[in-house]
């Protein structure tokens, strides 16, 4: 048998279009020639059941360099292709296709996508060949072995070939620009990226190079802990142990399959980028796959396996397509994540609360950017507290929070984003029984307000964003100090802090605290406060977080300090070096360092003012 002919299409240019919209990642032309070979054992392995096939050959893949004449060849043991099969499968259906979108989408600028419509990634390896040989041997007893060409023009030739196994051989010979993949090295390395959990072996050298079992198509009652664990240090070693996972298998709306782990986030985790990997029927295509994997669940590590059908791939398996199936497999990965953590919660107490720091990034995130994920977990997301009595449990839910503290708080919840920063804040919520929580992430400042929009009744009030009545003993400021004036003790307090610090935006208040643990705090209003932080992330600029001009400072008239600065005062004209005015400035400074770390210049001021306000003390004291 000889046979010339040419390709059934109009378009001529469409070899350098494929060598074009896949140049880039023209390593992939050997997972298609691999996976195209394992599906044709498959099919032979399932037609075996059906016809008396002779002689059924070892199912396995051979790969083979011949550096001399720029040769790979990978070979399988499948089903094989008669003459009309090559003619049918080779010469039309794939190229029909192609030239059908090159006509329609020529000159928009959409040519990269062309690779997606072939339908046979067996043209993909014209990516780095000067010419594609097949060699081919059908199951069926009467079929003559077949051998096709072609050289990347629009021509072939057939002819018959001394092939007498069953199946079929692909010889690429290569381009001059694609030495690398002469190199056993480089083999090896895309055999292990692309076809390592292929169910057939494939041989390359002496040796069988893929690990060829996928631990996520297993059952779970089939595996131990440490069987999960060696699996894990395969995929990502030299990697800290992971906290536990979830086995994914279902058939049931969409197929999949697949296992998650959940490593310990570290703080500079980016959560766009993927850890996950794609698989399709056992095929790697990527590790960022955001159509498929839920972004919010980017950070976790392990493997999804789709099913072909149920996801639309094109050649390159690089690029999905966003349509209902690929969100319903979205969708369904996030339940099973979800169902996870509830069964952990509910079985394993003690563990979920061990575990929760290093998972409440992500779980925080997801609630944000998927309803029906935050239906399914909002009743298991726990919170810090300051509320540690013997024998409770350092979290608690919110609903909790807010059913044990609802005579003396209501719908009010305290909380805290610097525990050592603000713990005069916190003591003194803590001394009259109100409970403070701890959201000290640096997402907690946009999981406030989406908790409060998911729970109108419910306001989040930081600890000094202001104070609660039954924080301060308003009849101990009522006290008249200066009988001459009949003014209060907070009057007198509140015009002597004014006329020291001399700042018009600054509201002073002299309230009598139920706390001498400092004499002074700073109050930012919480609308405010949480204007400036969104307009700094916007910004993307830390550096604009400065305290709002317009906050407030409390001082504490039970503070023995604060009252002796008063009795300082009485009868004194307050001027720019008196010493109640260095301690007034320099009690606004200790406020002010409990709530920010000061700029370099607030720092030499107050270093220098404590200078004068010692010198002037150890003076007083010597008189």
């Amino acid at each position: 048998m000889h046979e010339q002919g040419n390709i059934s299409i109009h378009t001529e240019n469409i070899f350098p279009i494929i060598k074009k919209s896949l140049y880039s990642d023209r390593e992939i032309f050997l997972r298609e020639l691999v996976s195209n070979g394992v599906d044709a054992i498959n099919k032979l392995k399932w037609i075996s059941y059906r016809e008396d096939v002779s002689a059924l050959p070892e199912p396995k893949i051979t790969i083979a360099i011949d550096k001399d004449n720029r040769k790979l060849s990978i070979s399988d043991t499948g089903l094989g292709m008669t003459a009309d099969e090559v003619k049918n499968y080779i010469n039309q259906v794939a190229f029909s296709s192609a030239e059908e979108f090159i006509e329609k989408y020529k000159g928009n600028g959409n040519e990269q996508g062309i690779i997606g419509h072939f339908g046979l990634g067996f043209y993909s390896s014209f990516m780095v060949s000067a010419l594609v040989e097949i060699d081919t041997q059908s199951y069926r007893a009467d079929a003559p072995a077949v051998h096709w060409s072609c050289d990347g023009s629009t021509q072939f030739t057939m002819d018959d070939s001394d092939r007498t196994d069953v199946g079929t051989t692909v010889t690429l010979t290569l381009t001059e620009e694609d030495d690398e993949f002469l190199e056993e090295a480089r083999i090896r390395q895309l055999i292990t990226k692309y076809c390592d959990f292929l169910s057939v072996p494939i041989e390359f050298g002496d040796s069988v190079v893929n690990k060829q079992e996928p631990l996520w198509v297993k059952s779970p009652a089939e595996l131990k802990d440490e069987d999960y664990l060696e699996f894990y240090r395969y995929l990502y070693p030299f990697q800290e142990e992971p906290l536990f996972w979830i086995h994914i298998n279902t058939d049931y709306p969409v197929i999949v399959k697949g296992i998650l782990y959940f490593p310990k986030l570290r703080p500079d985790i980016d959560p766009n980028r993927g850890q996950i990997k794609l698989f399709c029927d056992q095929v790697y295509v990527t590790d960022n796959a955001e159509e498929v994997i839920p972004k919010f669940l980017m950070p976790l590590r392990g493997v999804i396996d789709v099913d072909g059908n149920d996801i639309p791939l094109n050649v390159s398996r690089s690029y999905l397509h966003n349509d209902r199936k690929v969100k319903r497999i979205s969708d369904h990965i996030a339940k099973k994540v979800g169902d996870r953590l509830n069964d952990l919660y509910k079985e394993d107490y003690d563990r979920y609360l061990q575990v929760w720091p290093d998972i409440s990034l992500f779980v925080k995130f997801g609630v944000m950017n998927s309803d029906k994920f935050y239906q399914r977990v909002k009743d298991i997301l726990v919170f810090e507290t300051s509320k540690t009595e013997e024998g409770q449990s350092p979290y608690v839910t919110l609903a909790g929070y807010l059913e044990r503290n609802q005579e003396k708080q209501d719908k009010t919840v305290y909380y805290t984003n610097d525990k050592s920063a603000q713990r005069p804040y916190i003591e003194l919520h803590e001394g009259q029984g109100l409970e403070v929580l701890v959201l000290d992430g640096f997402i907690d400042s946009h999981f406030t307000g989406f908790l409060e929009r998911e729970n109108s009744e419910v306001q989040f009030k930081r600890v000094d964003s202001e104070l609660d009545d039954t924080l301060v003993d308003e009849d101990s400021a009522a006290d008249i100090v200066d009988p001459a004036t009949n003014k209060t003790r907070a009057e007198t307090l509140e015009e002597l802090f004014k006329s020291s610090l001399g700042k018009e935006q600054l509201s002073v208040k002299a309230q009598a605290l139920k706390s001498e643990a400092v004499p002074a705090m700073i109050l930012l209003p919480e609308a405010l406060r949480r204007m400036q932080e969104m307009a700094a992330v916007m910004q993307q600029d830390a550096a604009s977080l400065k305290l709002p001009d317009e906050h407030t400072l409390v001082v504490n008239t039970s503070h023995p300090l604060v009252r002796n600065l008063q009795e300082l005062s009485q009868g004194q004209v307050v001027g720019s070096d008196d010493l109640p005015q260095l301690i007034c400035n320099h009690i606004y400074d200790l406020a002010m360092m409990a709530q920010r770390n000061p700029d370099p210049d607030t720092m030499q001021s107050f270093l220098q003012r404590s200078n004068q306000v010692l010198t002037r003390l150890t003076e007083k004291a010597l008189a």
